[in-house]
């Protein structure tokens, strides 16, 4: 988080554009989320941070002792460990910095086993060096068990250090190396043998003519070098783009990678201003894309109207209801009929509501999967319902046939159905997560007869023509589907 300051829409559809966590989720440099107890947590600069208890509204109360800036956090069995910018980044005026971690066994600020130990240095900056000690991204390494610090900013270089994941004491005797230039907040993650170091490049705390945004290269070492999408080493400002600024927001900066199932993945970040927020910083929570093995952040879910279109056959889902004709002539143009000179073909209105859903049944009519013809019976309108509450990255959805309120539903046959008339139950509710590559799992958010908030089953095409529900399979395209829009 640099203090020198320098002075140097996306295409929406006709409903809102839920594009903001709620409440009150206002932070600067957010840690990586991390849940404990059944909540949600992130920590920002100044000591503070966020709570939220189911991913999508957030409100303060987090704490942490030491000011500073930039923390981060991770779970370690059942205790957590902070990591935290005492100074550097100009705050006061310089450059020294010193890194410090300290533990909790609760991050719940209400439990009475919340209690920070005494924080310990691990890493510093004298203010003259070639490096700036502050915004510090912590690695556990699941293929080693070892932990890896990277921290600095654009005063100097990005530096990496070991920790000891038991005590969070430096490695005695590690040295610091250098792996980047022209970045800070790093970052670092792993996956599929390859290890990521995340910075954040651009001009901060600026407002609305912040320059932030997040880039990345990978390596084979943890150590470096780490190198971008077009061979250039970090260590010479290379970084390919993960995420920049649009949807009225500017200044993505602090990443963090959150994993909530397989194949289900949300960055997290900082807005520096959020236009529709008087220009505040706010957290940011987007779904996590991986293509060729590099991250991109993806959109958030916008309501509209669309064909929803399994991954398995690319059917369609739509009601089982009888399909009705178009009551128009074949045209002359055709393989018996060809076209006489000069004649112009006729313009074909589509199929209306009106057209036919008097003749669909009053009561629950039954949901298959079948061939799009962008009929009635296969545009579905989906609504955020944002009082309903949410998850990582939205609110829930209700999902109806477009110009109805009929709604479609779980059942406690682990079936899916449309009743005629959305009643706002869980049952109704759905939850849409964009996958790591690309597609979309659809869950509701309970299920008659089973206890809690589901998890577990999504809707599932068993067959070609037949949606079920079942467990999710990252691995299987049954488990997965494609939103495309419907155009009028």
């Amino acid at each position: 988080m640099k203090r020198l300051i320098f002075s140097l829409l996306a295409a929406g559809s006709t409903f809102l554009n839920i594009n903001a966590q709620i409440g009150e989720p206002f932070i600067h440099d957010p840690s990586t989320l991390v849940e404990c107890d059944g909540k949600w947590y992130t920590f920002g600069t100044g000591g503070g941070g966020l709570i939220s208890d189911d991913g999508w509204s957030w409100h303060g109360g987090a704490e942490r002792p030491g000011g500073g800036a930039a923390p981060d956090v991770i779970k370690m069995g059942n205790k957590y460990l902070m990591i935290y910018g005492a100074t550097g980044g100009g705050l006061g005026g310089g450059h020294s910095g010193r890194i410090l971690t300290m533990w909790n066994n609760t991050l719940d600020p209400k439990s009475p086993d919340f209690k920070y130990t005494t924080a310990v240095e691990v890493a510093s900056s004298d203010g003259m060096e070639d490096n700036d000690a502050i915004d510090p991204g912590v690695l556990l390494d699941p293929t080693t068990g070892r932990m890896w610090l990277s921290y600095g900013t654009y005063f100097g270089n990005i530096r990496i250090v070991e920790i000891d994941p038991k005590t969070g004491y430096r490695v005695k005797g590690n040295k610091a190396k250098d792996i980047a230039i022209d970045c800070e907040a790093t970052d670092l993650i792993y996956r599929n043998g390859w290890y990521y170091l995340l910075g954040t490049h651009g001009t901060c705390c600026d407002g609305v003519n912040s320059t932030y945004n997040i880039v990345v290269g990978r390596s084979k070492n943890v150590l470096g070098p780490y190198i971008d999408n077009v061979g250039r080493d970090m260590l010479a400002g290379g970084g390919k783009m993960v995420v920049a600024a649009g949807d009225r927001k500017t200044g993505a900066g602090h990443f963090g990678r959150t994993i909530i199932d397989e194949g289900v993945e949300v960055t997290s970040f900082h807005w520096e201003a959020d236009f529709d927020q008087g220009g505040r910083s706010v957290l940011a929570i987007r779904p996590l894309l991986w293509k060729n093995d590099w991250p991109v952040a993806g959109e958030r879910f916008r309501e509209g109207t669309y064909e929803i279109e399994s991954e398995r056959r690319g059917y369609s889902l739509e009601l089982a209801v009888d399909f009705v004709r178009l009551n128009v002539p074949r045209q002359r143009g055709g393989w018996n009929q060809p076209a006489q000179q000069g004649e112009q073909p006729t313009l074909i209105g589509e199929q209306k509501l009106d057209d036919v859903k008097g003749a669909w049944p009053t009561g629950n009519i039954d949901i298959r999967i079948g061939d799009y013809m962008f009929r009635p019976h296969q545009r579905w309108t989906i609504t955020a319902v944002p009082e309903a509450g949410g998850y990582l990255s939205n609110p829930y959805f209700k999902i109806t046939i477009a110009g109805t309120d009929r709604a479609l539903a779980a059942t406690s046959k682990m079936e899916v159905t449309s009743v005629p008339s959305f009643t706002g139950a869980d049952e109704q509710l759905w939850r849409i997560e964009q996958l790591t590559d690309g597609t979309f799992r659809i869950m509701p958010k309970a299920i008659p007869g089973k206890k809690g908030v589901n998890t577990v089953y999504c809707l599932y095409s068993i067959g070609d023509s037949t949606p079920t529900l079942a467990k999710y399979e990252f691995k299987s395209d049954n488990s997965k589907w494609n939103f495309k829009e419907y155009a009028k």
